[in-house]
């Protein structure tokens, strides 16, 4: 099993960034789904989560500005960046609360991805 985070970069002040997750494996279901980040010395952070409901949290410092969503049936989830802001400069993680089938039996665990950088310039 694992999550695969992609869509990072650099972008200037104001621009955009989508970053994209997608969990693989023997999955056979997924609760949570979210987004981290943790900026140099300081410790990882929500950014925000989606439950299979769709029912949202997010933090407060990036409410209006990012939005999350979910494609259930890829098992994907998004995060879409607007009006980003040097504070934002972070490697963001996803992760996901998973039920998946190990040696026979399933077994539910929370897990990560590997982060990607985004790097907002002012």
């Amino acid at each position: 099993v694992q999550l695969q985070a992609s869509g990072g970069g650099l972008v200037q002040a104001g621009g955009s960034l989508r970053l994209s997750c997608a969990a693989s494996g023997s999955i056979l279901s997924i609760s949570v789904m979210g987004w981290y980040r943790q900026a140099p010395g300081k410790e990882r952070e929500l950014v925000a989560e989606m439950d299979t409901g769709g029912s949202t949290n997010y933090a407060d410092s990036v409410k209006g500005r990012f939005t999350i969503s979910r494609n259930n049936a890829m098992n994907t989830v998004y995060l879409q960046m607007n009006s980003l802001r040097p504070e934002d400069t972070a490697v963001y993680y996803c992760n996901a609360g998973m039920s998946i089938m190990g040696r026979g039996k399933p077994s539910y665990g929370v897990y990560w991805g590997q982060g990607t950088q985004v790097t907002v310039s002012s």
